[in-house]
């Protein structure tokens, strides 16, 4: 049984790994003076860099859009992989074995080797496919494309490739690159033969492939289409089920349409690999499909997880044929709605065509144009459904309306539902059934469903699943103003809130300047300087929160970015992207000389103004007081005043 990853590894796994080499496999990263690397930020568009990447403190921070943490929330927020996944993933980059509380177990060494031979296969497969599509026996393959609008380019951008007629021309391809029949029997890729006991050959022969690639892009499994008459197998022939390949968790299409699905909060679920080369050569770029099975519950969670699924905003668009099958596959679909907080649509072509169909017939803007006419899944299934009822009758209405209230008492939008309460009447024809019955009907069904009997268990669980969509798992983060769960659901209070400092005020300034040196330079700041900054107030409650983490983390070793980290975590949430800015923002200085030189200088002017705010106190202090009332104060302060005085001039000579 998976068990949560200890916090020791977490840390271990955070220290060993080297952040810059992890974002440069997204960013192309430029020297950005001492120890700093800048790059165009891969979370929003931006013509000049301003992200920036600190090795040494193990943090990256975009100035443009805010961005910012350490490689593991790098990694999670670009591949959109849960906190553990993340972890086990890197772990599993740099050979770490990791361990896991209460008994609980993860990947062992070995299977995390077996992992990455398989994966290794199927990546040599792919690049084998893509080479056959060149040949001359591909020729039919191509004609394939060719006729349903896609190039050479559009092959090559989709991975697109050939299985060669023969029966050993990838299984020789893979044994002559090293594999054994072991490892080759674990791919999927390869059948038994029934005659001939310990003899393999290839599974896909003759047939246009499609690489099937889970989230962060790696091939998974292959989709497979006759060209052949002569081949008696199914149209569509996919790998079977592997350690790899799970067709209810993976969607083809994902690792292209991730970032777009992630930044426009739209996703389109459509049929089959053409119609998602389709989409995303008109512009449809959040296109995916599922492999010979129906959306599901798995394929849910990670649509959840890219649409940050979490009650404000986003839609999900499925499209489906016209015909009887497509009418089914949409009812399924509608069946599955409540796990989602986003608005559900469909996306139905009146001819009934599917986005590859469209493409063809009308191009490109047609079927960016079917995506944008989407109606809800909602309507489209209580439309559905009156094709079971006789609707001239009275009795058919009545039924209808049975059948009909309860799906629009469900829609979240209570406006929207109000609107759909009038269509429903609409609909009916209201020959039998009245606006007022339907009304009725509907406020009826909204009540059961929100009673604690029924509805209730329902909201309750629905809430569950916004919870685990939201949270994902160990290591989440709330979002700044909401209120934090932890793994029971229960919920915290609420982030306290901080303004946002003035920039022009000098203080703040000074305060800032003087976190980024602590954050960044620890090790150059003298015990004194340690000591003095220990007792020190600061006046802006955001730079006073980070204050008191820094004393709360103690003395900073040799690890620096674990130390940022302990930092990190001991601000709230919403601070912690604030800790990533300070820690990567560039100091002014051209070499390690100057550094030390401007860093012990930041930290004594902050002390200065200390001393200069102290000895106005006192002073004001002293000029209200009658020195006959209480000289012994009297001539404290003044001692006070001396003292500060000639620590003043002190800073001012070093």
């Amino acid at each position: 049984m998976a068990g949560l990853i200890k916090r020791e590894d977490i840390d271990e796994v955070r220290q060993r790994t080297d952040i810059k080499e992890v974002v440069e496999a997204y960013v192309t990263l430029k020297s950005a003076g001492i120890g700093s690397w800048k790059g165009l930020c891969p979370f929003h568009d931006e013509r000049s860099p301003s992200f920036h990447v600190r090795p040494q403190m193990g943090s990256y921070h975009c100035f443009g859009c805010g961005e910012g943490g350490d490689v593991i929330s790098f990694v999670q927020k670009l591949d959109h992989t849960s906190f553990s996944e993340t972890v086990e993933k890197l772990a599993a980059r740099i050979g770490f074995e990791l361990h896991y509380e209460d008994g609980g177990t993860g990947p062992r060494r070995e299977d995390v080797g077996r992992r990455q031979r398989l994966l290794d296969a199927h990546k040599i497969a792919a690049e084998f496919f893509r080479d056959q599509l060149l040949t001359p026996g591909a020729g039919t393959a191509r004609q394939f494309l060719q006729d349903r609008g896609f190039d050479r380019e559009a092959a090559a951008h989709f991975g697109v490739g050939y299985a060669p007629q023969g029966w050993d021309g990838l299984l020789t391809h893979l044994t002559g690159r090293g594999f054994t029949l072991d490892e080759l029997k674990l791919t999927g890729m390869f059948s038994a033969s029934s005659s001939n006991a310990g003899r393999f050959y290839d599974r896909f022969r003759g047939r246009l492939i499609w690489p099937i690639r889970d989230i962060t892009g790696d091939t998974v499994g292959f989709g497979a289409r006759k060209l052949f008459e002569d081949d008696q197998g199914p149209k569509y022939l996919n790998t079977p089920e592997t350690s790899l390949y799970k067709k209810s968790q993976v969607l083809y299409g994902i690792d292209l349409a991730k970032r777009e699905i992630a930044k426009n909060r739209q996703l389109v679920v459509v049929e089959g690999y053409t119609d998602v080369m389709a989409c995303h050569l008109a512009g449809v770029g959040t296109a995916v499909a599922t492999c010979g099975t129906a959306f599901g519950t798995d394929h849910i969670k990670i649509a959840r997880r890219l649409l940050s699924d979490d009650g404000t905003g986003g839609e999900v668009i499925f499209t489906f044929d016209g015909d009887a099958a497509g009418q089914k596959a949409a009812l399924r679909a509608f069946e599955e709605d409540q796990r989602f907080t986003s608005q559900t649509y469909v996306a139905v072509e009146a001819s009934g065509a599917d986005p590859c169909e469209l493409r063809q017939r009308r191009g490109d803007d047609a079927v960016r144009e079917l995506i944008a006419d989407r109606r809800p899944l909602f309507e489209f299934a209580i439309k559905a459904s009156f094709g079971n009822f006789d609707l001239s009758s009275g009795e058919g209405q009545v039924k209808a309306l049975r059948h009909a209230a309860p799906i629009v008492a469900q829609i979240r939008d209570v406006s929207l539902r109000s609107t759909y309460t009038r269509e429903l009447s609409r609909w009916l024809g209201m020959q039998y059934v009245g606006e007022d019955q339907v009304a009725r009907a509907v406020s009826a069904a909204a009540r059961r469903e929100n009673s604690p009997s029924a509805g209730g268990r329902q909201q309750g669980q629905q809430g569950r699943q916004a919870h685990q969509g939201s949270q994902g798992s160990q290591g989440s983060q709330a979002q700044p103003g909401t209120a934090a769960s932890d793994s029971t659901g229960a919920a915290h209070s609420e982030e306290p809130f901080f303004e946002r400092p003035d920039p022009r005020d000098p203080i703040a300034r000074m305060e800032r300047e003087a976190l980024e040196v602590v954050l960044q330079q620890p090790t150059l700041l003298t015990a004194p300087q340690w000591e003095s900054f220990s007792t020190m107030h600061f006046t802006v409650p955001v730079y006073e929160a980070l204050h008191n983490a820094v004393l709360a983390a103690g003395a900073a070793g040799t690890e620096l970015s674990r130390w940022v980290e302990s930092v990190r975590d001991g601000v709230p949430d919403v601070l912690r992207p604030l800790v990533s800015e300070l820690a990567v923002r560039p100091l002014p200085a051209k070499d390690a000389d100057a550094m030390v030189s401007y860093c012990r200088d930041i930290l004594n002017r902050l002390t200065e103004l200390r001393i200069t705010q102290q000895k106005a106190e006192k002073l004001g202090q002293l000029q209200r007081m009658d020195p006959a009332t209480d000289p012994a104060l009297y001539n404290q302060l003044q001692r006070d005043l001396m003292e500060l005085e000639m620590q003043r001039r002190q800073l001012r000579q070093e």
